[in-house]
């Protein structure tokens, strides 16, 4: 059945009159992602591909049932796009917007803690269930259908290694890019738990990256709570103590946040943990075949 969004999924693109709000609804009509309508304030009335615009999400989700929403809009825009998307009662918001200030990141978290909606970001590339649903900026050839669930801090890294795994014929359930900022909507426990509870999943990999506790944190749950085998894959661990390497959340700060501090803890739970890269596949192959 996969995780967040499947075959099913009804979709509103807030910001889809922009550049890339257009241009990423194409793409995602192209995969066959269920797009009802978009969310354009002051353009309700047009229609970008066939599909409604509205000026707010509210209209939007009470005139095509939407139960999701993707966010293409700029940083400055991003707290309100999102609370209004929240408060219209979403089951998930995706918002891939990056360089939204971390205060704002905060205020977020603070209304969601009295929300049933899910967020995935900001700052992320989305999700995609292969076959049946693509929302976000995923590129369609790195993915095929399968029962590999993957869960990543890293765009880059999820597009190369799930390109890899497909090319070995590894397919995937469904890949979630939560993102790189330092307070994400969904954590690393909160994905494995959905991966751990579906049907479709028989194995999880995890792919994390300098900075914060997020991997160690998953590792706790791991341990107490997954009962599905996990791979993972650990990035930068020759990055330089202090030194921001990319994402905003991949910087090692007094001594937390480092690969090997986070490797230590995946390995002392149980995951195996591929050393490079070019052993992921390899890693991945071992335990679904076990």
């Amino acid at each position: 059945m996969a995780i967040l969004v499947d075959e099913n999924t009804k979709v509103i693109v807030q910001g889809i009159t922009g550049f890339q709000g257009r241009f990423q609804t194409k793409r995602m009509l192209d995969y066959g992602t269920k797009i009802v309508g978009g969310v354009s304030p002051g353009k309700g009335g047009e229609d970008v591909f066939g599909i409604p615009v509205f000026n707010t999400v509210e209209e939007a989700v009470e005139e095509t049932g939407a139960n999701t929403s993707i966010i293409y809009v700029p940083a400055k825009f991003a707290y309100d796009a999102v609370l209004e998307a929240v408060d219209s009662e979403l089951d998930l918001v995706v918002c891939v917007t990056e360089g939204i200030p971390l205060y704002d990141e905060m205020k977020i978290h603070l209304r969601l803690e009295s929300s049933t909606t899910m967020l995935l970001g900001p700052n992320c590339p989305g999700v995609i269930s292969p076959g049946k649903s693509k929302v976000g900026l995923l590129p369609d050839r790195s993915f095929t259908p399968g029962r590999l669930g993957i869960v990543s801090r890293s765009g880059t890294l999820t597009y190369q290694i799930s390109e890899s795994l497909t090319m070995a014929g590894i397919g995937q359930s469904t890949v979630v890019g939560i993102g790189g900022d330092p307070m994400p909507g969904l954590a690393f426990r909160d994905v494995l738990q959905m991966f751990d509870e579906d049907d479709e999943t028989d194995t999880v990999l995890l792919i994390g990256e300098i900075g914060g506790s997020a991997e160690e944190e998953a590792a706790e749950y791991i341990a107490t709570k997954m009962s599905k085998p996990v791979v993972g894959y650990i990035a930068g661990i020759t990055a330089p103590p202090g030194k921001r390497m990319g994402h905003a959340g991949a910087i090692i700060e007094g001594g937390r946040g480092t690969a090997e501090s986070k490797i230590e803890a995946l390995r002392g739970v149980g995951v195996l943990v591929a050393q490079s890269l070019h052993e992921v596949v390899g890693a991945v192959r071992k335990i679904m075949c076990w």
